[in-house]
């Protein structure tokens, strides 16, 4: 008993916790974690990380949109006018709030479904004058009005050999080409030489429909045009591409040609075939510091067949240069043949007719310019170009010392292979080269990056083994690992 008492005796002298005191500290202690939580969630809205985990960065804009977006001082106004029960309203969706994101305060987006706002949708019929009913993407900035319907960013197409339609999905494509041409204005126009025997007539007009093409994207137009029936370059050409002639200019014609270029701002872009003789375009280029070799760029070794040739070039880009700065860690395959450029890097001469020549494309080291090309097994020899072997090069006249800056020069970029746009032979890097050296020639460097990127689907190869291990791991390893952790609480809430 005496014992009891002593126990009731010190718990009356313990405190007794009020309950007010309990609930404040609760309350605060809530009030506090609310806090907290608003602010890390305001903190992760206003500043987060995104990976884009897709194959082919399928939801990262491309570099070139990217720099254009930087440099864009005009607010334009995006509105998708498509169906929510639209192939592709979630990829359009998602591709439009990455241009509103990264385009800061000058783009604004707006989605508008003329199934369900019927009201909003007759407004912008009214304010636009375009018809909804196949929807599509409508841009509007600069006092200027774009629409692009859906046709021009999905399209579908039978590839060789394939048994269902291939369908590519081009919305950076269209959105970035609508914008530069709010911008812009009116799109700038190239004319392409025609007459000369480019490989045949199809050839030459599958090179126009590449360009064209390519146009539609870049906001610039394509016409053919045949020197023989003009006495001038047309005022209105941005530039002048020349796709492998088989056939050399008259005088007359390269009269014109010199004439062009040495005015203030003029472009040409130049594909030479190695196969056929230009002696005066030759000549043209090589006033210029770029002289084409005629010879043959390949590989020879000795198989255990026999002597191999391999004129089909595997090409490095050039890291020094604004046209392929973005490339440089691609490599690309020039099929058919390829001749070599000799360049003047260093020459005294065109610095003092301010002509600065760089190169854009050189072949791998294993290549080399060979003059006895037609040998069955053809041998290094003092009077082949060795590495670095130059396939594509950039001429500047005018040019300023910042590769930047150069408004008023003209400029040049010439290539000796001839098959760049043949749609056969194409390959995305190719393209991606092609619009680069277009863009920079007309002094768009902020779009002389990578070309706006096509989808496709990809597919994941796993093999039996892959796949036996896939399901251990999601039947059994992770469950057990969760119900490991739930046992380990357990026992140490019991053993508590």
């Amino acid at each position: 008993m005496a014992a009891v008492s002593k126990v009731q005796e010190h718990a009356e002298l313990r405190p007794v916790p009020a309950r007010l005191g309990i609930g404040m500290n609760v309350a605060m202690q809530l009030l506090v974690g609310i806090i907290i939580f608003a602010a890390l969630n305001f903190l992760g809205y206003r500043h987060y990380w995104r990976a884009d985990l897709s194959p082919a960065k399928d939801h990262t804009l491309s570099e070139s949109t990217l720099n254009f977006l930087k440099k864009l001082n005009k607010e334009v106004r995006i509105t998708v006018t498509l169906p929510r029960d639209s192939e592709i309203y979630g990829d359009t969706r998602a591709l439009v709030e990455e241009y509103r994101r990264n385009g800061k305060k000058r783009i604004q987006c707006e989605f508008v479904d003329p199934a369900r706002d019927y009201e909003r949708a007759e407004q912008l019929k009214l304010e636009a004058g375009i018809p909804l009913s196949k929807g599509g993407i409508l841009l509007r900035g600069a006092g200027r009005t774009r629409y692009i319907p859906q046709d021009e960013i999905l399209f579908k197409v039978r590839l060789p050999r394939a048994e269902k339609e291939a369908a590519f999905y081009r919305g950076e494509d269209a959105i970035t080409s609508g914008i530069i041409g709010l911008i812009e204005g009116g799109a700038r126009k190239f004319y392409v030489v025609v007459g000369k025997g480019a490989r045949d007539e199809l050839a030459t007009g599958q090179d126009i429909q590449a360009l064209r093409e390519l146009g539609r994207q870049q906001n610039f137009e394509v016409e053919p045009l045949n020197l023989s029936e003009k006495d001038a370059i047309p005022a209105d050409a941005s530039g002048v591409v020349m796709a492998g002639m088989h056939y050399d200019l008259t005088e007359r014609e390269l009269g014109i040609v010199q004439a062009y270029f040495s005015a203030k701002r003029a472009a040409l872009f130049v594909m030479l075939d190695p196969s056929f003789e230009t002696p005066r375009l030759d000549g043209f280029l090589t006033s210029f510091g770029v002289h084409p070799r005629g010879d043959r760029v390949l590989f020879a070794e000795v198989t255990s067949t026999g002597p191999h040739k391999q004129f089909e070039v595997e090409g490095v880009f050039s890291k020094e240069t604004v046209v392929t700065q973005s490339l440089a860690s691609s490599v690309i395959s020039l099929a058919g043949q390829s001749e070599s450029l000799d360049l003047r890097l260093e020459d005294r001469a065109l610095a003092e007719q301010s002509v600065v020549v760089r190169p854009l494309i050189d072949a791998a080291e294993r290549y080399w310019g060979e003059t006895q090309y037609l040998a069955d097994l053809p041998v290094a020899g003092d009077d082949d170009a060795k590495p670095p072997v130059h396939i594509a090069a950039a001429v500047e006249r005018g040019a300023a010392a910042d590769q930047r800056v150069g408004i008023d020069s003209s400029r040049m970029v010439v290539v000796g292979n001839a098959l760049l746009l043949d749609p056969k032979l194409q390959v995305a890097v190719g393209r991606d080269f092609v619009s680069g050296s277009l863009n920079w020639m007309i002094n768009r460097e902020k779009l002389a990056g990578v070309t706006p990127k096509q989808k496709g689907s990809y597919r994941i190869h796993i093999s039996e083994q892959q796949h036996r291990n896939l399901f251990w791991l999601s039947a059994l390893l992770m469950p057990g690992v969760v119900l490991g952790l739930g046992f380990l609480v357990w026992a140490a809430r019991r053993a508590s």
